[in-house]
């Protein structure tokens, strides 16, 4: 057996374990209370972990790594191109496991890693590398989780901000490089929507508190749009503000408003604020009344650059349904920027 059917059959049984894992009450095994007891660690190191988040995480790894899956996605590469490298990862560490695509994908194409791990999200990838390395020892040599100075690498995938973006573009334009900026999820409502979709769409807002790219952060609605119908459909949703950490932003966030005499609507747990911006601060939420939706299709095109996500039903070829966003396929890469075919051609 080759290397790289090893580290396949090995990301399998990790899909396994996880999916044993979520539907499981209370601990099974050894390893099960180790993951246990790293989702508890997890929350303590980043209050924006909740063991809801956390498992909700780990569940859709393991509905993805499954032999099916991964065979899916892996058969338009030609994975013996692959020129063994080493790859620099630094990931971002705004929602629990969002860099272990990049993880899995250097991984899986033949590649070692040098991971430089958010402090935000530490405690979930270096379970998973531990568990890796427990059913397949080749990864003891593929794998490098590193405290301090990169080096060594041969190519760099990095995420962060706009402004750690700029230092990356310049530390790294020498070599092989993806490098990762903001960008923000957007639906573009029409009115006729169901109380189903709007409530789906919740879904889009509030996972992972609205902190992840993927996570609707504004709404385009036609002019006479009336919100109520919004609210009501969203509501189920009103126990995040429970949360302390969401709750000190809707709170900040409403003061600044009312202070700043912006004109705003405000349900209990979420702010609507009219706003040309596609970044809506925490607890907030962008909206944009549009005229007509051939217009705002082609301004959406124009910035499609700034953009990850579009939630809605016939407007664009690239949408997304409602309630779907947190639930990416293996090939709905970052940024648009297909990781394997650049690790393939690097």
């Amino acid at each position: 057996m080759n290397d790289h059917h090893k580290t396949f059959i090995a990301f399998v049984k990790l899909g396994h374990f996880l999916r044993q894992f979520v539907t499981s009450e209370t601990p099974t095994d050894e390893w099960s209370q180790k993951l246990d007891d790293a989702i508890t660690l997890s929350r303590h190191k980043n209050g924006w972990f909740t063991r809801e988040n956390v498992v909700h995480s780990l569940k859709s790894w393991g509905e993805l790594l499954t032999e099916e899956n991964l065979s899916a996605w892996l058969v338009s590469y030609d994975l013996n191109k692959n020129s063994p490298k080493t790859v620099a990862l630094i990931m971002a560490g705004n929602i629990p496991l969002v860099g272990f695509h990049d993880f899995l994908s250097v991984l899986i194409t033949g590649n070692k890693v040098l991971v430089k791990l958010s402090s935000n999200d530490n405690v979930l990838i270096l379970f998973l590398n531990s568990y890796l390395c427990s059913i397949e020892p080749v990864f003891k040599e593929t794998i490098e989780i590193v405290d301090g100075k990169l080096k060594g690498f041969d190519a760099v995938i990095a995420t962060g901000s706009n402004n750690t973006s700029r230092y990356f573009e310049h530390y790294f334009s020498k070599g092989p490089h993806i490098i990762r900026k903001n960008r923000n999820s957007i639906a573009v409502l029409t009115g006729n929507e169901s109380k189903q979709q709007l409530n789906a769409l919740g879904e889009d807002i509030f996972r992972y508190y609205g902190l992840g790219c993927r996570s609707v952060s504004k709404v385009f609605v036609p002019e006479e749009y009336d919100f109520a119908t919004l609210f009501e459909a969203i509501y189920p949703y009103h126990p995040i503000v429970d949360h302390d950490k969401y709750a000190n932003n809707y709170d900040y966030n409403k003061a600044v408003y009312l202070m700043s005499e912006f004109k705003i609507l405000d349900n209990g747990f979420l702010i609507l604020k009219e706003d040309k911006s596609y970044s809506s601060p925490i607890a907030s939420l962008f909206y944009e009344r549009y005229k007509n939706l051939d217009s705002l299709k082609e301004r959406l095109t124009t910035d499609s650059n700034e953009l990850q996500c579009i939630v809605g039903e016939h407007v664009t070829k690239e949408e997304i349904a409602f309630g779907l966003t947190q639930k990416p396929s293996l090939s709905d890469y970052a940024d648009n920027i297909d990781t394997v075919d650049f690790l393939l051609r690097t």
